[in-house]
């Protein structure tokens, strides 16, 4: 998931939903019904072949790779690709326009344009090493978490935002969440089953299942998702009447995603884009990782029904010792 840079707020009351954030509702239940496959052409008319030594561009960069699998998939053929020397967890599929044969024509072209890179990064490297740091005037504990949607110096622009697409649905549970429990007084009871570790491993076998995909990658992203609900969640997932719960739920130094459910994991979901405009991650790759994150939200709502609670517990009767 790359290297974050947000520092966290934890001066802010509560997780609120804000209608600012670049995280859009999608009002058609896409994931009730599969795409229409279309007619595969014969294998012959596909540019590389399962086993092929080919060159690929990722991240502005050329590199040798293997094509590990072929498929017809969207109109278009698709390239499962392992980049030579480079562990699995990069492995990826791509599209025809990614890859080159490789040749002695196209090694070249690789040559030069790695070089062309290399010389560009340690310009920029230098570059920075003569910009001095801004200070910042603005007190910590006035600052909220939301104050880098604002339109002033420190804001982030909305173009830098991913736009992740929240189903209808999950939205609404987004608002009986907030309802329940600023409104109605109640919490979530815990621990929750399924809880976050279960819910993210589920999703890892759907994809292996359903694809019949070498899962590293996908893993990988879970594994990431893991590691930013366990550091957002106490800082700004959490409303103030929760707060008390977070301490008693966590005493023993339980990881927070073996313990909160879909409920909590979904608010994670309103503040990534903010969260991941902070990470050092290459625009393609970004792009990438917004649609298996797109993905992981339509699971969650074809299991909505399973994953999330149908009603909350009142104050008293919401501990940390059993579950419903």
């Amino acid at each position: 998931m790359g290297n974050s840079k947000t520092e966290f707020d934890d001066d802010d009351d509560s997780a609120t939903i804000s209608d600012g954030s670049n995280t859009k509702t999608d009002s058609d239940p896409e994931t009730e019904t599969d795409d229409e496959v279309p007619p595969v052409p014969p294998p012959s008319s596909s540019l590389f072949e399962d086993g092929e030594k080919v060159l690929a561009f990722h991240q502005k960069q050329i590199y040798e790779a293997k094509v590990v699998k072929v498929e017809y998939r969207f109109r278009e053929w698709r390239y499962y690709v392992h980049y030579l020397g480079w562990n699995k967890s990069w492995d990826e599929w791509v599209g025809v326009d990614r890859l080159l044969k490789f040749d002695e024509e196209n090694v070249l072209k690789q040559q030069a344009l790695n070089k062309k890179q290399g010389a560009e990064k340690n310009t920029k490297s230098i570059r920075a090493t003569q910009i001095k740091p801004k200070s910042s005037s603005v007190a910590r504990g006035k600052k909220r978490k939301n104050d880098f949607l604002n339109k002033d110096k420190g804001a982030i622009p909305m173009e830098k935002l991913i736009n992740l697409q929240i189903p209808a649905a999950l939205k609404n549970q987004l608002v009986d969440d907030c309802e329940s429990i600023n409104h109605l007084g109640k919490l979530v009871k815990l621990p929750r089953k399924p809880n976050v570790d279960d819910i993210l491993k589920k999703y890892v076998n759907h994809r292996l299942k359903k694809y019949d995909l070498i899962a590293e990658s996908v893993e990988e992203i879970m594994n990431g998702l893991r590691c930013y609900f366990n550091k957002a969640l106490p800082v700004m997932l959490l409303y103030k009447s929760e707060r008390q719960q977070y301490v008693d739920a966590t005493r023993e130094n339980v990881s927070p995603s073996s313990v909160y459910g879909a409920e909590h994991l979904l608010r994670l979901f309103v503040k990534l884009p903010e969260l991941l405009a902070y990470a050092n991650i290459e625009e393609e790759t970004l792009m990438e990782l917004q649609q298996k994150l797109v993905d992981f939200l339509k699971f969650l709502q074809k299991n909505q029904g399973t994953f999330f609670l149908a009603t909350y517990h009142a104050l008293e009767d919401a501990g940390t010792s059993t579950n419903r």
